[in-house]
């Protein structure tokens, strides 16, 4: 009903905003309305990459669909409607309860669907039939006319191209989230992702239980292995990805090892730093990601590391003292503080996307 194919943008852009990254979009196709009288329908079919899970994505779209005016009314039959959303697949996943079937128990009868399907992923195989769509398609008994339009919807995700940057590199005090931003960023934007391998350096649970003894040997260890990793990931680029993602900076090694470290440690610490650091490109962006004292303490706490609920709030505001110092002397068109005290970016889609409007702004 109404404008037809405005409506169908607005829930394009609300699905982007709220569910998840729209990886591609149909055409828009024109068919009769099926089981009443009434004016004809447009359809489409989104690919869409969310962490949210099916019920979750159910939800969502039944909240959309209130949002832009739908009364879903209680009973049998079809009506025209301002709005319609249904999940069709959800990967390979085969699901039924009262509120909701896996896949689409229809999806095969209807030659409205299966065309904008295979448009968006043709060889993509139905769980249970294994048939791919083309095959769906090709073997479906309804015989009505998909008329195509000329006009296309438009991807929100065009409001986010993050192809200018080569290198991204994402920052924080530990517990900020900068890996779980880093890994969001690459998923939704093909990039390469590397992530920091602290969890295979054998000093770190001995540092947190003796700093004095194990400082110079885990800062050490730390700076040859950043050092590698960055060397090899960022020279051996991906063609078939669009940008590198990491969650940290070569330059971290310095910020930890000046708290950490004795003055006549660190002193010969910097000069290494300094002559392999000249070997490693420079980010494109720097983001640094600020949460309070307290947010971070609640964070490490939540997460579980059992050789890190003895840090400090000092430790802490030192390391945050030291990000900020350094920041001082990048160019500041090359840096993004961005204050997620108040995010929550793995749980609300709209606080991730407006991360990523800072980082593009």
């Amino acid at each position: 009903m109404g404008n037809r194919f405005d409506y169908l943008q607005e829930a394009v852009d609300t699905i982007f905003e709220e569910i998840g990254d729209v990886v591609k979009i149909s055409n828009v196709y024109e068919t009769a309305a099926m089981g009443f009288e009434g004016r004809d329908f447009l359809n489409c079919v989104l690919w869409v990459r969310t962490f949210m899970s099916p019920s979750a994505v159910l939800k969502a779209a039944l909240a959309i669909e209130k949002k832009m005016g739908r009364n879903r009314k209680v009973g049998k039959g079809y009506a025209s409607r301002l709005i319609d959303i249904d999940l069709l697949f959800a990967d390979a996943i085969i699901k039924k309860t009262k509120t909701l079937q896996l896949p689409h128990p229809e999806l095969a009868n209807r030659r409205f669907v299966l065309q904008p399907m295979a448009e968006v992923n043709a060889q993509f195989k139905h769980p249970v039939s294994q048939k791919n769509m083309i095959r769906l398609l090709a073997d479906t008994e309804d015989q009505s006319v998909c008329k195509k339009w000329s006009k296309w919807l438009r991807n929100p995700r065009k409001d986010f191209d993050f192809s200018k940057f080569n290198y991204i590199a994402i920052e924080g005090n530990i517990g900020a989230g900068k890996t779980s931003l880093a890994t969001h960023i690459a998923t939704h934007f093909n990039a390469k992702l590397i992530l920091e391998r602290f969890k295979d350096n054998p000093f770190l649970p001995k540092f947190y239980k003796n700093p004095m003894r194990y400082a110079f040997p885990l800062e050490m260890s730390f700076l040859a292995d950043r050092y590698q990793q960055l060397l090899d990931g960022i020279a051996q680029f991906d063609l078939f990805k669009d940008c590198v993602v990491a969650d940290y900076d070569a330059y971290k090694s310095l910020i930890f090892a000046k708290v950490t470290l004795a003055e006549e440690e660190f002193n010969l610490y910097k000069k290494l730093f300094h002559l392999m650091h000249k070997d490693l490109a420079s980010p494109d962006v720097y983001v640094y990601l600020y949460q309070n004292t307290e947010r971070l303490l609640e964070n490490i706490k939540n997460r579980g590391r059992s050789f890190e609920q003895d840090i400090e709030a000092d430790y802490l505001q030192k390391i945050n003292d030291g990000y900020f110092e350094f920041i001082k002397g990048l160019p500041k068109d090359k840096v993004k503080i961005i204050d997620i005290s108040e995010k929550d970016f793995l749980k609300n889609r709209r606080d991730y996307l407006s991360i990523l409007r800072e980082i593009l702004d």
